[in-house]
């Protein structure tokens, strides 16, 4: 499929995709260049290319989504309020990889995890051919974050858990940033909070309300 799109799938469609984020109150316009340079069409599955720029989530392989593309710009809008980077960024739950194509344009160094092979297969493929060099994949267990490449500036968690997961906490940097949904695995409670890790410990800060699959132990 073409990386420009034709049609549904067109640069044009895109942009009024990224117009419809700055209504729905998307300010950061660092953030809305990323979603508009993004061909989210190449990560959909085919069937579902025609609905790319639309603003919700589509089902992936394996009973997965890829995010609503408001979501993935509030996640990164939130972590980037008084930075200039997201610095050193680690993304658990990779999918098809868009998101982790979506921070890569947004910072230099980016790391992603996905339990699941096949779908990781997935965002290899679709990250190769938009030539993102600067993201580096793992099939690993997201609860156990990326020790050997710890401590991250940015965490960023695409899958609902109960309670952070004790060992990201502890690969967060010094004045680094988490942000996740938290809550039940069925999203009726489903929250995104932020924790940042501050000189006296964790802060907590809750914000709308969303629904994601939930973050599963273990690797597939």
């Amino acid at each position: 499929m073409s990386l420009q799109g034709i049609g549904m799938t067109s640069q044009r469609t895109r942009a009024r995709m990224v117009e419809r984020l700055r209504t729905e109150g998307v300010r950061d316009e660092r953030v809305l260049a990323a979603l508009g340079s993004v061909p989210r069409h190449i990560f959909v599955e085919p069937a579902l290319a025609h609905r790319a720029y639309e603003d919700t989530a589509l089902p992936l392989i394996l009973g997965q989504t890829i995010s609503q593309p408001f979501v993935v710009a509030r996640m990164c809008e939130l972590l980037l309020v008084g930075r200039t980077s997201l610095g050193k960024t680690l993304e658990v739950g990779a999918g098809c990889g868009y998101q982790a194509a979506v921070l890569a344009t947004l910072t230099k160094d980016v790391y992603a995890v996905e339990r699941i092979g096949p779908l990781l297969a997935r965002a290899r493929e679709n990250l190769r051919q938009l030539r993102m060099s600067n993201v580096r994949l793992k099939h690993a267990d997201g609860n156990l974050g990326l020790p050997e490449a710890a401590p991250f500036d940015t965490i960023i968690l695409a899958a609902a858990a109960a309670q952070v997961p004790a060992k990201l906490l502890d690969q967060l940097a010094p004045g680094g940033r988490l942000i996740l949904p938290l809550g039940s695995s069925n999203g009726a409670d489903q929250v995104l909070a932020m924790i940042e890790r501050g000189p006296d410990g964790f802060v907590e800060t809750r914000y709308d309300a969303v629904r994601f699959v939930p973050l599963l132990p273990g690797v597939e």
